[in-house]
């Protein structure tokens, strides 16, 4: 239902103020404070008929007003202001997570970290669905004569390596021969068609080089199956306990559905671009008094794994909603820089 004007102005009002304060809001601080260009009385009439309607509730009898999950929903979609962050806080989180991306891994933990002490609340940042992954390329990184990494780097941008050991010598020319014939065999192949048959095929189709490959296969196959598994980076747990907006309870529940990484996978990589979930729209039962704030990253111009913010209802939406989707930017460029290199 779409709300009359006025409505809609003291709904936003009463949002944005609560969120600041934690303080129910009655009409005498929104006529003041709001330039709403009426009178307390019709100000009083507006809220009474917003809670009525279910947008607003009042925790006593003479207090003012919150929002509800309603109410908060309502003004996400529809009056929800976009801002735009500051040129200190954007470089601040680039830099976070771009300038010291290391490996995929060491993107999506700086990412947590980042958000998690922007917002107070605990961040989660999860690895891409394998479903559709494939093979993009394999390296090889020589450790020792008798000694080597296999380096699977896939579609989505997750890098897996495993050593392996050869009872001959390695020399340059031996891993090239290796590059070469490894990435014909498995280049473009979804990781889930990595099965020890397919091994059985590839090695066979390598001619002279046969002898020479099985502990390499080996460690390519140790590699796809870790990179198969669901990762998850999660951070700030710690700062849900400390929260004005969750009591004990609400707090351990919200950090039992962190500790479940094939639920948080679910719930995040689920969704097709930004989305916030309120309260029991999560379908998860331990955040019932939670936001989820998420925006997915890209790899290769796909929909990839994603980034979100977990924090009470009573959050300033507009501004984490947008360190979100830049943080989700800055990791679509930090990984796909990686996946070229």
């Amino acid at each position: 239902m779409e709300l009359a004007l006025r409505k809609e102005k003291i709904l936003s009002a009463v949002v944005e103020k609560y969120v600041e304060t934690g303080e129910p809001i009655g009409s005498k601080s929104l006529q003041t404070e709001a330039g709403l260009g009426v009178s307390s009385a019709t100000i009083r009439n507006e809220l009474k008929a917003l809670d009525d309607d279910g947008y607003l509730t009042q925790p006593h009898t003479s207090a003012g007003r919150v929002p509800t999950v309603k109410g908060y929903r309502y003004y996400i979609d529809n009056l929800m202001p976009a801002v735009n962050l500051s040129g200190r806080l954007s470089e601040h989180i680039r830099n976070a997570i771009i300038s010291r991306a290391e490996s995929p891994e060491t993107v999506l933990n700086n990412t947590a970290m980042v958000l998690s002490q922007l917002t107070n609340a605990a961040a989660v940042v999860t690895t891409p669905s394998s479903d559709e992954a494939r093979v993009h390329r394999i390296r090889f990184v020589a450790t020792g004569r008798h000694t080597s990494m296999a380096v699977l780097v896939t579609s989505t941008g997750m890098v897996k390596s495993r050593l392996f050991r050869c009872e001959f010598v390695l020399t340059p020319q031996l891993l090239s021969m290796f590059d070469k014939a490894v990435n014909e065999q498995f280049a473009g192949v979804m990781l889930k068609d990595v099965t020890k048959g397919f091994l059985q095929t590839a090695a066979s189709a390598m001619g002279e080089l046969t002898l020479f490959v099985p502990d390499v296969l080996i460690a390519i196959y140790e590699a796809v199956q870790s990179a198969l598994e669901i990762s998850v980076a999660v951070a700030g747990q710690t700062n849900l306990l400390f929260s004005d907006g969750y009591d004990f309870h609400s707090a351990r529940n919200v950090m039992k559905f962190l500790s479940d990484t094939k639920r948080i996978s679910v719930l995040l990589n689920n969704s097709r671009s930004s989305r916030i979930y309120l309260g029991d729209e999560s379908g998860c039962s331990e955040l019932v008094t939670s936001a989820v704030i998420a925006a997915r990253y890209t790899t290769g111009g796909e929909n990839a794994g994603a980034v979100a913010v977990i924090a009470p209802t009573r959050i300033d939406f507009k501004t984490v909603s947008r360190e979100v989707d830049f943080a989700a930017e800055c990791v679509s460029e930090a990984i796909g820089e990686l996946i070229e290199h």
